[in-house]
């Protein structure tokens, strides 16, 4: 076996000028990465504050590569940090792990960084942490924190020779030739790449190719643009990439939709849950290379891996090399001797991993993976089904972009089904109905219902894609539960909502101020005016919501629960607007001490006689608006403002964070509302958003502004 850095220093001689990253930027040879991996180690030793690990948050980039290596070099334990942990969830790995050091790649709220460094164009920002000292298993090389299904993930501890024989085995088993140019997908932070992407191809002496997330399609990790995925690996020229099964149908229908073809692509290797059969006949069918894997994080991500050689549909694939695995008496998958070390604060492992997951072999070798071992539902009938099994049929049509099959103790099976960007009730039940045929009849699904997406920020969705069954069947409880009482679609009340005020809505959208700015035809005078509308109903915002939580009946405990989630994120908005007022050139305090204009205070007075006078959970139809209208038209109309306009992104905070923060908000509503059952809450609710919608209508056309005098500044 051989390790990453003896691999990059032989290729530093025999490969010296070969390219072995790149950002699609900056290159750096083998030779210019061996000495950059030892530059940084030198300067490492001097500004570590101990010897304790040290925790990397960045995006993708070619900084990461050359700490992660520099710290290998050192024997310094790393602890990736995803970008999408919350503050509590980074501020308890570094606490847990001891994390002497926090590196990223942003400046962050509340950390101390007297000297920020550049590395290849970019900055970076060392903090220093003060945390106890951990002491961790021997031997310890990285601490990754798992998905788990709790908000509290698992620090995971391996060592570097278990992460090595995991890379060599994989390349082992693919070969060789198969080198080329590696196109990181994934997030570095999580190990699956690292260790299946990363280090194989420094170990074989190819490229490998790190562009920011960002650039690649997944700036947005709720919306993903699969076209622009197709495109980067088209044109770096991608002989690999490791996906999750959700990117790899997006990546198979941008690829049919924009009529493109990856003809460098050899390998492109997808784990992280059950990939549908389906699926990958479609892939097959569009001369796409895919390969399934399997693997957890304790197994230092690959225990099983399909190869161009040896590739079984189905499965998922035969165990890597030096791997030891078995199965239990009820299948569950055994792994003798794992990589894992142990997890931190739980001493030692055990020479044997108990999966949970279930799975049977082949005569031939192949690994099949059936379900979760806790997962398994129990019909009414007695049957055992795994949900695995009929989610993976669900999510191989094309109208179904995610879906949690549920029934437990129930005489037929439910859904909770996420449509694909675009797809009407119509097409889900046909999708439906076309997945049903292909199922015995004790697993079709007999009753389904829409609900907003699962994304790693509402803690429904596992950085590496996986669902989170506990927190969704907690979050839609109650909504289960009456789909279940009736065949077919259950209509949500949030659903209802939107049909019944789609008039109003419209009304709103036609109004000349926000189609033209949507267009980029308004002034700089227009979108200060708007700043300062917006100012004066935004300072009212919590207001009005400690209204409503006081003027709560005491059976509305989840009222309250949501106004003081909602307070504790939206206190302090309106001064982002000042902001941009004065950052686009407009007087700032003459708006703080101004008033609003007439059409703005009639829609905040409304507010609060609504819900002081007549029901405090009317204010849900005032959130419904205003975030709905900020999910279709901030970022859409901050991106084309600050180009016809001239203006820079600090003048557009207000609509740019709004534009991703009420996606998740408005994603928070809809699950909220599955809660309102009281007839007179859900007819408060509506009334509500009508009224509003047609109020925050007048005061867009109260806003001066003339078609004609549009980027007059």
């Amino acid at each position: 076996m051989k390790s990453v850095l003896d691999a990059v220093s032989e290729h530093a001689h025999e490969l010296a000028q070969s390219i072995a990253l790149t950002d699609g930027r900056v290159s750096l040879t083998y030779e210019a990465l061996w000495r950059k991996t030892e530059e940084w180690a030198e300067s490492l030793t001097a500004i570590l504050p101990t010897d304790a690990p040290v925790a990397l948050c960045m995006d993708n980039c070619l900084a990461w590569v050359v700490l992660e290596l520099s710290l290998v070099k050192l024997r310094v334990p790393v602890v990736p940090i995803p970008l999408f942990f919350t503050e509590a969830q980074r501020r308890h790995a570094l606490s847990e792990s001891g994390a002497g050091m926090l590196v990223c790649d942003r400046s962050l709220p509340g950390y101390d960084c007297p000297n920020p460094v550049s590395m290849f164009g970019q900055t970076i920002f060392p903090y220093s942490h003060a945390a106890a000292s951990v002491e961790l298993p021997r031997d310890t090389a990285k601490i990754t924190y798992t998905s788990g299904t709790t908000d509290r993930s698992k620090g995971v501890c391996v060592s570097q020779s278990g992460l090595e024989n995991v890379a060599n085995a994989v390349l082992e088993s693919v070969g060789r030739e198969y080198a080329g140019i590696h196109c990181a997908v994934l997030p570095l932070a999580v190990l699956l790449e690292n260790v299946a992407g990363l280090y194989p191809t420094l170990l074989a002496g190819g490229c490998y190719h790190v562009p920011p997330l960002s650039t690649i399609g997944f700036g947005k990790s709720f919306s993903p643009d699969y076209s622009v995925l197709a495109r980067t690996l088209r044109d770096c020229d991608a002989t690999s990439a490791i996906v999750v099964p959700e990117i790899l149908r997006g990546l198979s229908e941008a690829l049919e939709r924009d009529a493109l073809s990856l003809p460098s692509l050899k390998l492109l290797a997808v784990g992280g849950a059950r990939v549908s059969v389906q699926l990958l006949r479609q892939c097959e069918r569009q001369q796409l290379p895919v390969f399934q894997g399997y693997g957890l994080t304790e197994t230092a991500s690959v225990v099983a891996l399909n190869t161009p050689g040896h590739n079984r549909l189905g499965s998922v694939g035969r165990p890597l090399p030096g791997t030891r695995l078995e199965l239990a008496a009820d299948g569950e998958i055994l792994i003798k001797r794992p990589a894992l070390l142990g997890y931190l604060g739980q001493g030692p492992a055990s020479d044997v991993l108990a999966t949970g997951d279930i799975g049977r072999l082949d005569k031939e070798g192949y690994l099949f993976i059936d379900g979760r071992k806790t997962n398994v539902i129990i019909t009414a009938f007695g049957r055992n089904i795994a949900p695995e099994w009929v989610e993976s049929e669900l999510l191989s049509r094309p109208e179904i972009a995610q879906t949690m099959v549920f029934g437990d103790a129930a005489p037929a099976l439910g859904a909770l089904i996420v449509p694909a960007v675009g797809v009407n009730d119509v097409e889900i039940s046909n999708a439906v109905a076309q997945t049903n045929l292909t199922l015995p009849e004790y697993a079709v699904i007999k009753h389904w219902t829409r609900v907003a997406p699962f994304t790693v920020a509402n803690r429904q969705l596992t950085g590496n894609g996986r669902i989170r069954r506990a927190t969704i069947a907690h979050d839609f409880a109650r909504l289960m539960a009456v789909c279940l009482e009736q065949p077919g679609q259950y209509v949500t009340f949030f659903d209802a909502l939107v049909a019944a005020t789609a008039p109003e809505r419209a009304a709103m959208l036609s109004a000349p101020q926000i189609r033209d700015g949507l267009a980029g035809r308004i002034s700089r005078s227009t979108y200060l005016h708007y700043l300062a509308e917006a100012f004066h109903h935004v300072r009212h915002t919590v207001s009005l919501m400690r209204l409503a939580f006081d003027r709560s009946l005491p059976d509305q405990e989840w009222l309250r629960e949501a106004l003081e989630q909602y307070i504790a994120e939206e206190t302090g908005h309106e001064e982002w607007i000042l902001e941009d007022i004065a950052q686009a050139g407009g007087n700032a305090e003459a708006v703080r001490n101004g008033v609003p204009r007439f059409a703005t205070e009639m829609m905040v007075a409304y507010a609060y006689d609504y819900v002081g006078r007549i029901n405090p959970v009317g204010f849900l139809g005032m959130v419904f608006v205003l975030e709905s209208t900020s999910e279709q038209l901030a970022t859409r109309g901050a991106r084309t403002l600050m180009e016809a306009l001239e203006l820079p992104q600090t003048c557009f905070r207000y609509l740019l964070s709004h534009g991703s923060v009420d996606v998740d908000h408005l994603r928070f509503l809809q699950n909220l509302m599955s809660r309102v059952a009281e007839p007179r809450d859900r007819a408060a609710i509506t009334h509500m958003a009508k009224a509003i919608y047609r109020l925050y209508g007048d005061v867009f056309r109260s806003i001066p502004h003339t078609p004609e005098n549009a980027h007059v500044a």
